[in-house]
C-alpha cells in the first residue's frame, strides 16, 4: 500500500522543535543536584514522532484539519498537548509534517516502481483502515492548496519532487524501450498523474472499485510502447 506506515511504513519529514524534555521516553544516566537526569536517544524521539503522525493522520482524515481540534488530537495520540507540541510547533506544522511525510514515501515509491504500480497497490488495499486514513489526508491536502495561499506555497516543493520522480522514472523507461515514443514524456506524466488524482477521489468517496483492475491494465497500456 502506498500510505506512509506501509510503504517505510507515503517516514521522511524533517524533525521540528525537538528540545530536552522527554515526555516518557527517556533513561535515566548520572546526576545533577542529586536528581536524576533524563537521557533520550535520537531513535526513541524518532519513534516518538512516527506514533504522533500516525495518529494525527488519523485525526486530520477523520475530522479534517478544522476539526482536528487540540483536545481531539489529544486523544488520538493518547498524549498531552505539551508532549504533541514539543515534537511539532503548532498544528499547522504537525499537519505540513503528515503530508510531506507522505510525499517523501509517495516519492521513493514512484521512483522505485513507478506510479502505476502505485496505482495497484492503493487499490489492493483500499478497504484497509490505514488506506482510509491517508486518502482522507490526502483529501484534506488538496482542499488547503485551494484555500490556503500560505500553505500552497510552502507544499510546492513537495509536489515538485513527486512530479520530478514520476519523471525520472518514465525516463528511465523510455530508454528501456518501454515506453510509448510519440507522446511528449511530460504528457504521459501529466496522464498519469490524473489517474492517480482520480483515483484517489473515487475511493475517497467509497465508490465501487468493481473492475478497476481492467482500467488499470488500460492506463498501463496507454503509455507502453506499441508492437511495431
Amino acid at each position: 500500500m502506498v500510505t506512509a506506515r506501509r510503504l517505510r511504513r507515503y517516514g521522511a519529514g524533517t524533525a521540528t522543535d525537538v528540545a530536552s524534555r522527554t515526555y516518557g521516553l527517556h533513561e535515566w544516566a548520572g546526576t545533577c543536584h542529586d536528581q536524576a537526569v533524563p537521557r533520550v536517544s535520537q531513535d526513541q524521539l524518532a519513534a516518538r514522532r512516527r506514533e504522533i503522525l500516525a495518529a494525527a493522520r488519523t485525526c486530520f482524515a477523520r475530522h479534517g484539519y478544522e476539526g482536528a481540534t487540540v483536545r481531539r488530537l489529544e486523544e488520538e495520540t493518547g498524549l498531552s498537548r505539551g508532549a504533541i507540541f514539543h515534537h511539532f510547533r503548532d498544528k499547522d506544522s504537525l499537519f505540513l509534517a503528515v503530508a510531506e511525510d507522505d510525499a517523501a514515501t509517495m516519492v521513493e515509491t514512484v521512483a522505485r516502481n513507478g506510479l502505476v504500480q502505485v496505482l495497484r497497490d492503493l487499490l489492493a488495499h483500499s478497504a484497509e483502515p490505514d488506506t482510509a486514513g491517508w486518502l482522507g489526508s490526502q483529501l484534506e491536502v488538496s482542499r488547503r492548496l485551494r484555500t490556503d495561499p500560505d500553505f500552497a506555497a510552502r507544499w510546492a516543493q513537495r509536489s515538485a519532487a513527486v512530479a520530478e520522480a514520476t519523471r525520472s522514472r518514465l525516463r528511465r523507461q523510455r530508454e528501456a524501450g518501454v515506453l510509448r515514443e510519440d507522446v511528449p514524456l511530460d504528457v504521459l506524466a501529466q496522464f498519469l498523474e490524473l489517474a492517480y488524482d482520480g483515483l484517489v477521489l473515487h475511493l475517497a468517496m467509497g465508490r465501487a472499485t468493481d473492475d478497476l483492475d481492467r482500467v488499470l491494465d488500460l492506463v498501463e497500456e496507454a503509455v507502453r510502447r506499441r508492437p511495431a
